[in-house]
């Protein structure tokens, strides 16, 4: 199975002068864990993540005057389209995170995220192997 077979190809931008609360909103309002921070100025292509943003407001930093510019990972690993599921799992595992850009022609085609990758593999399991989870 290949990246391009389970990214969401809904990607949210951002600029980096958005405010963590404006990028909490979006991402919320979108129900994704990430955006793309597109800042030309600084290089391109980052990632800010709920995580980022956790990590901010439990430093106890205001998230209607931080920017998303100050909390973006700008040294991101991206996965191609045409790469399998297994190498994309490999590199969120090794890298410890949770999403990957998908490049295509140097342009954002896609986010894949753990979260994508076990709703694929679940259903590969039998019913009888899952564990049940109630909450």
């Amino acid at each position: 199975m290949l990246v391009r077979e389970v990214m969401s190809t809904v990607v949210l931008t951002i600029g980096p002068a958005h405010t963590l609360r404006q990028a909490a909103a979006l991402m919320s309002a979108r129900r994704v864990g990430a955006a793309v921070v597109y800042d030309p100025d600084a290089g391109g292509i980052g990632i800010l993540t709920e995580r980022d943003v956790l990590v901010s407001v439990g430093r106890g930093q205001d998230p209607d005057t931080e920017r998303a510019h100050g909390h973006t990972t700008t040294d991101v690993v991206f996965a191609a389209p045409t790469w399998t599921v297994e190498e994309a799992a490999a590199a969120m595992a090794h890298g410890g995170f949770r999403h990957l850009i998908v490049l295509d022609g140097g342009e954002p085609a896609g986010i894949v995220s753990v979260r994508d990758i076990i709703r694929r593999w679940a259903p590969a399991r039998s019913a009888h192997n899952a564990p049940v989870v109630t909450a």
